[in-house]
């Protein structure tokens, strides 16, 4: 046992054999038995596979802070990660493995049969799917900025690989794998590309980047790379990782955070509004929350990309945690009175609370323009009044090699940067609302419908929605990519044929402000938050500028063909 200090004891290596004989290793964190008694406790567990040295601390407390608070901590390595024996594959085993800790657990002295689980991302992951499996002992969880279905939620928005965050996780992942594996050369190119992990999205074809593509290595990132569809084109590939089609198996409370510029940001809302219909008792849809805070994956406070965001940002996650933990564990009845949703409204900085989700749209604001909405410098509008049945077509060109940026550049990708530069540019449409007279509330998720024609068959819409504070500071606040192959693979796509696109933007809280405006951006990229479409029959994961193809889109605006944004306003309906 090693001295933690204050009576709380570390007790390094404990190893846990599964019923397929492959071995986990875990480090034990136990509470003073001067503060918490001599035991059993009730236990925290975190699987993860970053080292359980780490424990998730660069956004948790350390797991001795919580053992400090009476709680026999647990952090294990996942299988082949670590110490842990056996071979890694993200998400495949992790149901199973994890309902099997948690029976052992059962059986260990320091554990009083009351489980909870923590952990962000995919340690977020690793709670629902053990969950899924409805251990005796699980009694709640806290799933943080992760996402219950991993093709929607994870990996694809809409048919458009999220390229930069999936390409530099893998990366990231194989670094280990290929150290276990004894693969030096493929660990020289892994750590080569990490060394500068953002410009990696840049290498075309990206399928065939020789950080992935080594035979020897495993083929999880080639995987998540070829199968671009969800399963209902008859795959059952990411069926067989996540709990999106069986979550009526989650019968316990679900403490979800969210961060309105996470990458997962999309997956872990969507997770926490599924589990409110569909997990599998009415005491566990009655006990799911929601804190959505003002942050993206790493760090959780107040400095989100270049703004600060005011101290109520700064939100003490650890301490409500814990008032969670004591709650269900300890029965303290401290969560009692917490809200069923607690989210950050951006640009009033400031705390909002609800008791369910917004389930409509119910602002409806029409894209106008003369014809050359062309970059914040043209005639675009948006209004609450139905075009005429002769506004003019916008038109733009796309192209792969100069493509549209993701809202932070290539290297922040997402946070409430200024769009100021980037919507300079004529390749993206821009439309504006006058200024608003009074507040404006936006609470939920923001949809479009757009009458399009595009030039190529395969072709992508990007929806960016920003706020242009009094000072002229365009914000972004929330975005939206769809593909054609993607929104009409039952109906088939046609160049030069005005079709109806609806899809959704990300979810956010965001008030607009007296005298301020809201505006929206269309595109065919955000590069490389997404991957770019090569506007030809090739394959995206395949496609270098020698595939590439430009493509001009018509943005179609008339009484015939109405293009909207939708918005979920709190209020009054009108702008």
């Amino acid at each position: 046992m090693i001295d933690c200090g204050k009576g709380v004891r570390l007790e390094r290596g404990v190893r846990c054999t599964l019923g397929d004989g492959v071995t986990l290793v875990s480090d034990h964190y136990y509470p003073s038995v001067e503060s918490a008694g001599a035991g059993p406790w009730p236990t925290l567990l975190m699987r993860q596979p970053y080292g359980r040295d780490i424990a998730s601390t660069v956004v948790y407390a350390h797991p001795v802070w919580f053992a400090r608070q009476g709680y026999h901590v647990v952090i294990q390595d996942v299988r082949g990660r670590g110490d842990s024996e056996g071979e890694f594959y993200p998400f495949r085993n992790e149901g199973r493995d994890g309902a099997e800790t948690i029976a052992w657990l059962m059986r260990h002295p320091a554990c009083n049969g009351r489980i909870g689980m923590y952990g962000f991302s995919y340690q977020g992951s690793t709670q629902l799917l053990a969950a899924a499996e409805n251990p005796e002992g699980l009694v709640c969880i806290a799933p943080h900025m992760t996402a219950a279905d991993l093709y929607h939620g994870w990996f694809y928005h809409q048919g458009a690989l999220r390229l930069a965050s999936t390409l530099g996780w893998g990366i990231q992942m194989l670094r280990e794998d290929a150290r276990r594996l004894g693969l030096r050369a493929a660990s020289d190119r892994l750590e080569a590309a990490w060394a500068n992990v953002r410009a990696q999205a840049g290498f075309v074809p990206y399928a065939q980047h020789p950080a992935i593509a080594d035979a020897e290595l495993p083929s999880y990132v080639r995987d998540w790379i070829a199968h671009r569809w969800p399963d209902d084109k008859g795959e059952s590939y990411w069926s067989e990782l996540d709990i999106s089609t069986h979550l009526d198996k989650i019968r316990v409370p679900a403490l979800h955070i969210s961060g309105w510029f996470d990458t997962y940001l999309e997956g872990s809302v969507a997770g926490f509004a599924a589990l409110r219909k569909q997990a599998g008792s009415e005491f566990a849809r009655e006990n799911q929350y929601l804190l959505a805070g003002p942050w993206v994956h790493i760090p959780w406070g107040d400095r989100v990309g270049d703004m600060n965001l005011g101290p109520a940002a700064n939100f003490d996650t650890d301490a409500l945690l814990l008032r969670w933990f004591n709650h269900w564990l300890k029965d303290s009845g401290e969560f009692t009175a917490e809200p069923r949703v607690r989210h950050f409204a951006l640009g009033a900085n400031e705390w909002h609370t609800a008791e369910e989700w917004p389930a409509d749209a119910p602002l409806t604001l029409y894209l106008h323009s003369e014809g050359n909405a062309n970059s914040r410098k043209g005639d675009g509008v948006l209004s609450d009044e139905l075009p005429s049945s002769s506004e003019p077509r916008d038109v733009f060109v796309y192209d792969p090699e100069v493509s549209v940026l993701a809202p932070g550049g290539p290297q922040s990708l997402s946070g409430p940067f200024d769009q100021a530069v980037l919507e300079m540019g004529n390749n993206l449409l821009v439309y504006s609302t006058a200024p608003a007279v009074i507040a404006r509330h936006i609470f939920g998720q923001p949809r479009v419908t757009l009458y399009a024609a595009t030039s190529a068959a395969h072709a992508d819409l990007a929806a960016k929605l920003v706020r242009v504070t009094a000072a002229g500071r365009a914000e972004f606040i929330s975005i939206g990519i769809a593909r054609s192959d993607w929104l009409f693979r039952d109906s088939g796509y046609r160049a030069d044929e005005v079709r109806r696109w609806e899809f959704t933007l990300e979810p956010t809280s965001v008030v607009i402000a007296a005298g301020e405006s809201l505006r929206l951006e269309i595109a065919s990229s955000a590069f490389p938050l997404y991957d770019r479409n090569p506007s030809s029959d090739v394959r995206p994961q395949d496609a270098d500028n020698w595939n590439w193809r430009r493509s001009t889109q018509q943005i179609v605006h008339t009484s015939e063909y109405p293009s909207a944004l939708h918005l979920p306003v709190v209020g009054a309906v009108a702008w």
